[in-house]
């Protein structure tokens, strides 16, 4: 039988400038899907580049170079990662002219 955990990590925060959300051990999964549900953007020329990073001790953070879509719209965006250690989150920029996004980080792990 496969092992599975989905985890609300960020719920519902409102993000201006940037932002890293919550840490996750993962290491027994094999399987990753980042999800960003995305309910609000507020601003001019509002974008949101989202990006994995991985961590080998939960305190300095390394990009994966697995990166979301430019983000501009309400709506619900994925990522998959796999060969992680055992940290993982995701973390972004905003951009724009009074720009803020109101959104949730999920993750999805799976054995």
């Amino acid at each position: 039988m496969r092992h599975f955990h989905a985890s609300v990590v960020e719920r519902r925060i409102t993000v201006k400038d940037g932002f890293a959300a919550h840490p996750m051990e993962a290491g027994w999964a094999s399987e990753a899907i980042f999800f960003l549900i995305v309910e609000e953007v507020q601003g001019t020329d509002t974008m949101l580049d989202a990006v994995v990073e991985i961590s080998a001790d939960g305190i300095t953070w390394i990009p994966d170079g697995t990166a979301f879509a430019k983000i501009t719209a309400p709506g619900n965006y994925f990522v998959k990662v796999s060969h992680f250690g055992n940290w993982l989150r995701v973390s972004g920029i905003v951009s724009g002219a009074e720009a803020s996004l109101k959104l949730s980080v999920q993750l999805h792990l799976k054995e």
